[in-house]
């Protein structure tokens, strides 16, 4: 359907919906199944040359949480706020049998008018360029570069979360010199500079930036008084959608309206692909969803945008910035005297009680 079709530097999606890469999406059949729900595109889960990265993949653990952290099942049937807490890994396939899968999942994705996306993660920049020249040499048509994952302080050495614009520029530099292909570089949310990291990778030649990528987090058991899962954790969940969709107006803001950008963290609808979309996102990848819940998220997500799309008679890609251009700063805002007493919580305990 036209209304779908978006253009994201100089790819052409049917639609601006991606499965983002997530465990999901480790063995061929998980790619199959997001490329025919619709998508215009399925990033594959990502490697490097860490064997230790292949290794973290067999410890990972995943639970989910309620509103009051209490762990519930890990199910379809989870209610839409359950907070999503692990500790993941790369894929399991060494680099020359994962790229021989991914190359095989583009050409299928060729037919599907779709795209199999590469993720390469940095370990160690001098293995990752040369993985990105083997990837376009395969004939793979796009290379997503993770410097963003949440998990650099606890692995060292094998993930990148790189907090330093220069440090970005450095290794998208790196890249962008290895291939000619439409490089995408991922980075993290767990800055106060983003649009900065963002500009970075874009003066070094990323064609596209995806933000932002997973927080770090950390939660005690009242119960046990152990961390949950041992340790440090990945979080994320609907709850991340306004810090996405926050990052991504400030970056259209600094960068201008000609930055490609693509949100990630916080989607679980079509409406939310509008919103991230409306926020200042050309394309917008979901996972987490997806893994809990199935592909049938993603088709439902296309299905929801697109009558949203059609309600307001319009296309996917003039939502792009619509609100972010729209806002405006705390000064601007008109004055409305004393309004916060309506919102002071008037009671007292044992008051009105019976």
């Amino acid at each position: 359907m036209a209304r779908l079709n978006v253009t994201v530097g100089r790819t052409a999606l049917k639609n601006p919906l991606i499965a983002g890469p997530a465990e999901h999406l480790i063995e061929p059949d998980g790619v199959r199944r997001a490329l025919r729900a619709g998508v215009g595109a399925v990033v594959v889960k990502s490697t490097n040359e860490s064997e230790r990265g292949r290794d973290q993949l067999q410890r990972a653990q995943y639970m989910l949480l309620d509103d009051q952290w209490r762990e519930i099942p890990w199910s379809q049937a989870a209610p839409s706020t359950a907070f999503i807490a692990c500790r993941s890994g790369l894929s399991p396939l060494r680099f020359e049998a994962w790229l021989e899968q991914t190359v095989q999942l583009d050409r299928e994705a060729r037919d599907a008018e779709a795209y199999a996306i590469a993720s390469l993660i940095v370990a160690d920049l001098a293995h990752t360029v040369s993985m990105a020249k083997q990837v376009e040499q395969a004939g793979l048509r796009i290379l997503e570069l993770n410097i963003g994952t949440p998990y650099a302080s606890q692995a060292k050495g094998v993930v990148s979360t790189e907090f330093e614009p220069g440090r970005v520029e450095a290794i998208v530099s790196a890249v962008r010199k290895t291939v000619s292909i439409p490089l995408w570089v991922k980075i993290t949310g767990q800055s106060e500079r983003v649009p900065d990291l963002a500009a970075a990778a874009f003066r070094a030649g990323s064609e596209a930036v995806v933000m932002a990528g997973r927080l770090l987090g950390f939660i005690p058991d009242v119960e046990t008084m152990q961390p949950f899962l041992g340790t440090t954790l990945g979080v994320g969940g609907y709850w991340n959608l306004p810090l996405t969709c926050y990052w991504l107006a400030m970056s259209r803001q600094q960068l201008g309206a000609d930055k490609p950008l693509i949100a990630t963290n916080g989607a679980r609808s079509g409406l939310d692909v509008a919103r991230m979309m409306l926020a200042g996102a050309g394309a917008v990848e979901m996972a987490s969803a997806v893994m809990l819940r199935g592909t049938s998220v993603l088709s439902y997500a296309l299905a929801e945008l697109d009558a949203y799309l059609q309600r307001k008679g319009v296309a996917a890609a003039d939502l792009v910035g619509v609100a972010a251009d729209r806002r405006k700063s705390f000064a601007e805002m008109p004055l409305r005297a004393d309004n916060w007493r309506k919102y002071v919580a008037d009671w007292q305990p044992g008051v009105g009680e019976d």
